[in-house]
């Protein structure tokens, strides 16, 4: 029983890790914006609002794992909670167009990668609890 335990958190972690990386290649990709070389710049903005992602990203993934006792379950629920932070994301930059998120984070604009941080912190709880 114990090493079947050991088996089974070992699969949800990999699992779960791969989806993560994933999805955090997905969100760079969809960035108007070089996340990597802006954080290497030192745009705090960009480091926020990425972090905010990957932190909602392992909260929804930390969701379908305590819900699921299947690895195939995980990752089904952990995918679909996944896709819909994206688009929640998508749906943020619409909403938003006077604000124009990826300009104002690709040029440094603390406020604005504070409000993207909290943004998709926020709604992985939401999502989180409604796949589990």
């Amino acid at each position: 029983m114990f090493s079947q335990q050991i088996q089974s958190s070992l699969i949800c972690l990999l699992v779960a890790s791969l989806i993560i990386l994933l999805t955090i290649l997905v969100f760079v990709a969809i960035t108007r914006y070089n996340d990597w070389e802006e954080i290497r710049k030192g745009n705090i903005a960009a480091a926020l609002a990425l972090g905010g992602k990957i932190f909602g990203v392992g909260n929804i993934m930390r969701f379908a794992i305590m819900s699921n006792s299947a690895a195939g379950e995980t990752i089904l629920w952990g995918t679909i909670g996944l896709v819909l932070l994206i688009l929640v994301y998508l749906l943020f930059e619409w909403l938003t167009p006077r604000l124009n998120v990826n300009k104002e984070i690709g040029s440094g604009n603390t406020a604005v990668g504070l409000l993207s941080l909290v943004f998709s912190i926020t709604f992985s709880f939401v999502i989180g609890a409604s796949i589990s």
